[in-house]
């Protein structure tokens, strides 16, 4: 799986090769293809194995003994890509763009999605509840939220010229602030 997220995020779905990426972990691509069937397969079991990990490093932020918004922050960071090519941000940018046709796709793909989202709607019932967060919906901020995220990541993703991490993310601090502060 590591073998092949680092071929996607270099050279892109359409140039690997089961037979190259066989060659790369010392398999025969018959091996390969034994396992996933198919390239698309193996971008989604690919993806799939890369979200398991992200949500390792997801629940550790969730679990701290921080402030709801500290915790916030901590998820958004590591939901935005790194930047120019991001491994993980490339696997999904590829879903998008080969599989958005294929309900069965479209439906594992959004068990991935509704993860990342209950964790946000939950932080944000949290932060409601401790009055750290000013009262909104916390389902429909989070629809809002991840838009803004998406939004923001795929500039970050491609490398658009003039696009910074830490700008980006000091949008979305001010955007919270804006959104969430109780106010006086």
């Amino acid at each position: 799986m590591a073998a092949a997220m680092q071929t996607i995020a270099e050279r892109g779905l359409s140039e690997l090769t089961i037979a190259g990426l066989g060659r790369q972990v010392g398999m025969s691509s018959g091996h390969v293809l034994y396992y996933f069937g198919s390239k698309d397969e193996l971008l989604l079991q690919t993806l799939e194995w890369s979200e398991e990990q992200l949500g390792h490093e997801r629940r550790k932020a969730l679990a701290r003994r921080e402030t709801p918004r500290e915790r916030l922050e901590a998820v958004i960071d590591l939901y935005l890509p790194d930047g120019r090519r991001d491994p993980r941000w490339t696997l999904w940018s590829e879903v998008w763009n080969r599989t958005s046709a294929v309900e069965e796709v479209l439906l594992r793909q959004l068990e991935l999605e509704l993860v990342w989202h209950r964790d946000l709607v939950a932080l944000l019932a949290e932060g409601i509840s401790r009055g750290d967060f000013r009262p909104v919906d916390p389902e429909r901020f989070t629809v809002r939220l991840r838009a803004l995220l998406d939004g923001f990541g795929v500039p970050l993703v491609v490398g658009l010229p003039g696009t910074d991490r830490d700008d980006v993310l000091a949008h979305i601090k001010e955007f919270l602030d804006e959104a969430l502060l109780p106010r006086a």
